[in-house]
């Protein structure tokens, strides 16, 4: 086999494995490398490739280095490591044209593989140039003959071609929900918010720019500091980690608006959780999901794939006034007998005859006055760590003030719960919507009031108001450890990130998140009714049967058109040239023939027409098919019609002054140099 398809192969099977490189073991990495290397050296060197026992041997040891590191063959992480492996194993004996076709479907097979762990624009761009060299590799092997830039071109071309297949399957093929294949749960990477919190958990949070989700309003969008976004809701203390507990569903939530709704539509990313977002407090919501009766909005399934639901919301509201007593006994329980200098703060606010609202606004003056500070980097805690807190250190974020306000709350015997969620979220005005990232998850609390319901209460923004009206960045300026890009950026780079978002946001609308209710929207609009799977299978393979017709009657278009034949072109403009100066050729008549009449009429180029005829009759009956012999050949003639003729004579309508017995002009005889004859024409056979 020759070395230059080795080297794309190389080429090929190195792109598709790089993006691979951040969650692959390092050895097995080591090992890609290494494998490549050698098989570079040994095409450059033309040394023989290594025994088949040796490879064996490898593939082995290398197996069961991945169970080892797996303790599996399957599944996401374990199955792409092992096809990996194998593809640079697969270098190491090739020899033959087949074990490079075997190449490229791996190598093609690996590009899907990268989707596992990302589906975004550059991905997509990035694995589309993977896939021209993987062409170009394809096309050298059958052609080897052809240079680089061609090979590219019909690559190119291959590939555009595709297209329409393309977008007819993406448009028609049946939706199904989650990734194209079922894949074990190590398939989805799990980001974002947590079912508890503890300190320190949404301060390593907020390091992260990533988005949550997008959100798009209907009418007015509410004011930033009533976007709390609603997620797992705490009950259950230890002293240090808040967690949910168990889900309550057979009370269902009651609440009475106080408010206008707000209806709005959100594209979350996934994380592989059941949670849904959405506003305070969720009225209803357009996917099959249930409401728990502290208002967690839970899918049926976690998010593995991006999820775009509508939904309505209550601002203003009295939620659950007739709590039951079971749920109230929970948010009253604290751990025994942790923090006790907390218990006797709280229990001192209460017995100094003070109702509900009274010590909830003890607790909130507290934080206010106290010397309390909002930071990114707050101590370590102690066992006690609400006592730490409130007495000792006085620095945190927003899970030390929701986590001590809960705690004095139920230590006064007000019963109270931890929220999680996000709050506020940036506005881009190039697509009309807001951005959620993950730097505005937030914790606050909520009491229950007799005659209110739950009440939210956010201890944070006693401390830190700007950053619950004007964002993280307003509550903790010029803090080296946030993210880049929350730390104020300059307006350009502002303006191209959130362009960049904008398309991010169409490429998430119309093609990751076009699920099944999306695809059935649109062809709605297109006119097709009643969509059912059957109808799209049925135009799928109409639309796929005409575009293959259409391609097949354009690649077979040169059976159908006449392609012109230049020698022959040449030969009847010559032709045709001779006719209007008095000698047209008979229909029986060959170039042979005719050039000999010429020849009689004009000696001093019968040479020249009778080499023209010779050379048109060896291009057009002969074996000469050589593309300089053609272009010679009607050099020749351009050379015979303009300029054969200027001995003496104009060049305007030279041939027929030549070649008329007749012509004369201002009383000299121009036919006088060349004897013509009166037996000029020809005559046709005697039948």
């Amino acid at each position: 086999m020759n070395s230059a398809p080795i080297y794309g192969l190389l080429l090929s099977i190195l792109l598709v494995i790089a993006p691979h490189a951040d969650h692959l073991p390092l050895w097995v990495s080591s090992l890609c490398i290494a494998f490549l290397l050698w098989r570079t050296y040994l095409t450059y060197s033309g040394n023989p490739l290594p025994k088949r026992w040796l490879l064996m041997l490898i593939t082995i040891a290398s197996s069961a280095g991945i169970f080892i590191e797996f303790h599996t063959l399957f599944g996401r992480e374990a199955g792409v490591t092992l096809l990996i492996l194998l593809s640079t194993l697969k270098l190491l004996e090739l020899r033959t044209v087949r074990d490079a076709m075997a190449l490229i479907y791996l190598a093609c097979f690996i590009t899907v593989t990268n989707f596992f762990y990302s589906q975004s624009i550059p991905v997509a761009l990035y694995m589309l140039a993977t896939l021209l060299v993987i062409m170009t590799t394809w096309v050298h092997l059958h052609a080897q003959k052809i240079a680089f830039k061609p090979r590219l071109r019909i690559a190119a071309i291959l590939l555009l071609q595709a297209i329409p297949l393309t977008l007819i399957l993406f448009v028609l093929f049946p939706r199904v929900q989650g990734p194209l294949w079922g894949l074990p749960q190590d398939a989805y990477a799990s980001s974002g918010l947590d079912d508890k919190m503890s300190p320190g958990s949404f301060s390593r949070l907020i390091l992260s720019d990533a988005v949550a989700f997008r959100v798009s309003y209907t009418g007015e969008p509410p004011r930033r500091e009533q976007m709390y976004w609603r997620g797992p809701v705490l009950w259950n203390f230890d002293g240090r980690t808040w967690t949910h507990g168990r889900t309550a569903f057979a009370v269902l939530p009651q609440f009475t608006e106080l408010a206008q709704p707000v209806d709005y539509s959100v594209t979350l990313e996934p994380h592989n959780k059941t949670w849904l977002f959405a506003l305070d407090v969720p009225d209803k919501i357009s996917v099959p999901a249930r409401l728990s009766s502290d208002f967690q909005v839970l899918n049926k399934s976690p998010v593995t794939a991006l999820l775009r639901y509508d939904a309505r919301s209550y601002l203003g509201y009295h939620a659950n006034l007739r709590e039951t007593e079971r749920q109230i006994q929970r948010a009253l329980q604290l751990p025994q007998p942790l923090n006790p200098r907390a218990q006797q703060l709280a229990a001192q606010w209460r017995a100094s005859g003070a109702d509900d609202a009274a010590v909830i606004r003890n607790a909130l003056e507290y934080f206010n006055r106290q010397n309390f500070r909002y930071t990114l980097e707050p101590p370590l805690l102690g066992i006690n760590s609400v006592d730490d807190f409130l007495f000792e250190t006085r620095q945190g974020f927003c899970e030390h003030y929701a986590s001590a306000f809960v705690f004095l709350m139920r230590a006064a015997h007000i019963p109270a719960r931890v929220v999680t969620g996000y709050q506020g979220g940036e506005f881009n005005n190039v697509g009309n919507y807001y951005i959620v990232r993950q730097s505005d998850a937030h914790a606050w609390a909520e009491v229950w009031l007799a005659g209110q319901g739950w009440v939210r209460i956010d201890p944070t923004a006693a401390v830190a108001p700007a950053r619950v009206q004007r964002g993280l960045s307003a509550a903790i300026p010029g803090n080296a450890a946030l993210p880049f890009m929350v730390r104020n950026p300059p307006e350009w780079l502002l303006k191209l990130r959130l362009n960049w978002d904008a398309a991010v946001n169409q490429w998430n609308q119309w093609v990751l998140g076009y699920n099944n209710e999306r695809q059935f929207a649109f062809l709605t609009r297109l006119g097709m009714e009643s969509v059912t799977w059957q109808k799209l299978v049925l135009n799928m393979a109409a639309g796929v049967g005409l575009l293959i017709a259409l391609f097949s009657l354009y690649m077979l278009r040169h059976l159908f058109a006449r392609q012109p034949d230049r020698v022959q072109a040449a030969w009847l403009r010559l032709c045709r040239k001779l006719a209007k100066a008095g000698l047209p050729r008979a229909a029986h008549e060959g170039a042979l023939d005719y050039a000999g009449r010429i020849a009689v009429a004009r000696p001093d180029l019968a040479g020249t027409i009778r080499d023209l005829a010779a050379r048109y009759n060896a291009l057009r009956y002969g074996a000469v098919h050589d593309e300089q012999a053609q272009r010679e050949f009607i050099r020749r003639i351009a050379k015979f019609g303009h300029s054969a003729w200027h001995h003496g004579v104009p060049r305007r309508g030279a041939i027929h002054r030549a070649l008329s017995p007749m012509h004369k002009k201002s009383g000299r005889d121009e036919s006088r140099p060349y004897h013509a004859t009166p037996n000029l024409q020809s005559t046709p056979p005697q039948r």
